[in-house]
């Protein structure tokens, strides 16, 4: 009875290596890519955390748009457009993009004068449309500061004309 005592043993060994596979030279295996997915964790395991971009959402071209006085601010990329009925354009290029969660600000600093643009989550009015918008918008150039609303390019193309 003994040597059946032995290849058991022997057998469920072999059973149980081939239930942690190795890779060459040790260690875990990957598993193949039409292996099902994982169990989940174990409770009192840490869970594995995805890293979100906090400017994702920003990264699309927007438009800030404000009234009295009527005004438009313009992100295209690095470039901001800010056109007024009672002024000339300004553009200022080069913005970089700071963002956490839902809110976002370009910052011209080489633009004379500067250009800052802040863009908050939250519903927004224009006052004079029924349009809401997605974010409320701040724009300073130098001392100036105007407000109003924001909203994606892309979706200010979609929306019906007010």
């Amino acid at each position: 009875m003994r040597p059946f005592c032995m290849a058991l043993l022997a057998v469920s060994i072999l059973a149980l290596a081939a239930c942690s596979p190795e890779a060459p030279g040790g260690g875990e295996a990957v598993p193949p890519a039409d292996a099902p997915p994982p169990a989940a964790q174990a409770p009192g395991e840490t869970q594995p955390t995805t890293s979100v971009d906090p400017a994702a959402p920003f990264r699309a071209d927007f438009a800030l748009i404000g009234t009295e006085p009527f005004w438009r601010l313009d992100v295209k990329g690095t470039t901001l457009v800010l056109t007024r009925p009672d002024a000339p354009a300004i553009t200022a290029t080069g913005a970089v993009l700071a963002a956490s969660s839902g809110k976002a600000t370009w910052t011209a600093e080489s633009a004379t004068p500067p250009v800052v643009a802040t863009l908050t989550s939250g519903t927004c009015s224009d006052g004079m449309s029924d349009r809401v918008y997605p974010y409320k918008a701040e724009v300073k150039i130098g001392d100036l500061v105007l407000t109003g609303c924001g909203i994606s390019a892309e979706e200010l193309a979609k929306a019906p004309p007010q």
